[in-house]
């Protein structure tokens, strides 16, 4: 069987990580990669399964307050083009 090497950069966390889960599952990272592949050219799409504490404790934060701002009304305002938002932006020291 003829195979074709994929190099790419990740972060090293990332891949021990998922060295770990695939490990984990019973399979190698390689295997766990080339199921994805083929998913991808099947479906032509990118699913995520996201399972766990999610959203983060961080992200919950920012939600509330957020949603904290929102109500008591401090938003940007809209803007009709680019230009008029990058110069609120770079005014606001953005």
């Amino acid at each position: 069987m003829n195979t074709a090497v994929i190099v790419t950069r990740i972060d090293p966390q990332i891949k021990r990580k998922a060295q770990e889960t695939a490990e984990l599952i019973g399979m190698p990272l390689s295997v766990a990669i080339k199921t994805f592949l083929k998913q991808f050219i099947r479906t032509k799409s990118i699913t995520f399964n996201i399972e766990g504490d999610y959203p983060s404790e961080y992200l919950k934060t920012a939600i509330k307050k957020a949603e904290e701002n929102y109500r008591k009304g401090n938003t940007s305002p809209a803007f009709d083009n680019a230009k008029d938002a990058i110069k609120y932006l770079e005014d606001q020291g953005i």
